[in-house]
């Protein structure tokens, strides 16, 4: 059960093993996968014993807490699993900062990273019912039809397994009188699997890659703007409690849908729906300026985006430590003004 302290929503316990339904579908579901031929290069032979590690510590976290250096060590040997297949490794950027061929020393360490970073990034995002469900569901549809289109069916029936998962543990994780949350071990198991659909998807040859609906050097880009929701808020409140001298990991209430619903005083389930999507918003724009539009030029239009983001949740946190921040860079900036 998840007791409510001082940083929740909810007031009554709330049962928090959502994601060991989780596991018990996707591994039935990888087993008819195997049955249809659709795991052509053997992938469930790394992605299950990857999915077995995250389920025990994400379920051992959820019954007793687990300490953050512990759950990123987990991390680390499920994406060493996921990295020793060669249907996983990197070595083409596709032309993305006039950059082709990178070597697997380089490769190597950067995509292990990048796989935590999405697998956390994605855990932080559950802090309000429906969020994690939603976005997942919107990642996962938009991957699904990627791989659709490159003829990749392994990934394909990965996307439509959970987002029928998904959509019905939504219909609980919404609920007021039999509500269930997925926990630790639902949030580390999805963001698992996207990081692993990501990493599949950059690594296909290009020669496969021609049936995407955008140029192949916008790849990085649409992918940044298809996990935008989990990586700007891990971006964000990392920053803010690196800023307050706090440790990166400490729970606080400076996530962006704490935001939306503490002082846009949005519930639940609109500041969820709000936030799928402005994520849907994103995949569509770059997807349709991928088309014709530069990787640098696209590049600018994400970054004045990002900006944008910033500046907004910015301006509606009136929490005291950002009020400090705002009158500090006032006098930063009347002192400027003096000197000019």
């Amino acid at each position: 059960m998840d007791h409510p302290n001082q940083r929740s929503s909810h007031m009554e316990e709330v049962p928090s093993l959502g994601g060991v339904a989780f596991y018990i579908v996707i591994i039935l579901g990888v087993y008819f996968i195997q049955l249809l031929g659709w795991d052509t290069n053997d992938l469930s032979m790394v992605i299950v014993p990857g999915l077995l590690v995250l389920f025990i510590v994400g379920l051992k976290d959820d019954l007793v807490l687990v300490a953050p250096l512990t759950k990123i060590g987990a991390q680390l040997l499920a994406v060493i699993f996921v990295l020793s297949h060669p249907s996983f490794r990197i070595i083409n950027l596709h032309g993305f900062l006039g950059i082709q061929h990178i070597s697997l020393f380089i490769s190597m360490p950067l995509v292990a990273f990048v796989m935590i970073v999405i697998i956390n990034a994605f855990n932080l995002i559950d802090g309000i019912d429906g969020l994690a469900s939603i976005v997942a569901i919107v990642i996962f549809g938009i991957l699904g039809l990627l791989f659709y289109l490159i003829h990749r069916p392994y990934f394909v029936g990965i996307s439509v397994l959970m987002i029928g998962c998904l959509l019905a543990f939504l219909r609980y994780n919404l609920s007021l009188g039999k509500k269930i949350f997925m926990g630790d071990t639902g949030s580390l198991i999805i963001g698992f699997l996207i990081a692993c659909a990501t990493v599949r998807l950059f690594a296909v040859p290009p020669s496969y890659l021609k049936s995407l609906p955008f140029q192949l050097e916008n790849l990085p880009l649409v992918i940044m703007a298809i996990l935008i929701v989990p990586f700007f808020d891990t971006a964000r409140v990392f920053t803010i409690r690196v800023l307050n001298k706090k440790w990166p990991f400490t729970p606080d209430r400076n996530h962006i849908h704490h935001l939306l619903i503490d002082y846009l005083h949005l519930s639940h389930s609109k500041a969820s729906l709000l936030v799928g999507l402005v994520n849907i918003m994103f995949i569509v724009v770059f997807i349709l300026l991928g088309v014709n539009m530069g990787n640098l030029l696209l590049l600018g239009v994400m970054i004045i985006c990002i900006m944008l983001l910033v500046y907004f949740f910015y301006r509606i946190d009136f929490s005291y430590g950002n009020l400090r921040r705002k009158l500090w860079m006032r006098k930063q900036y009347k002192k400027f003004k003096k000197k000019l």
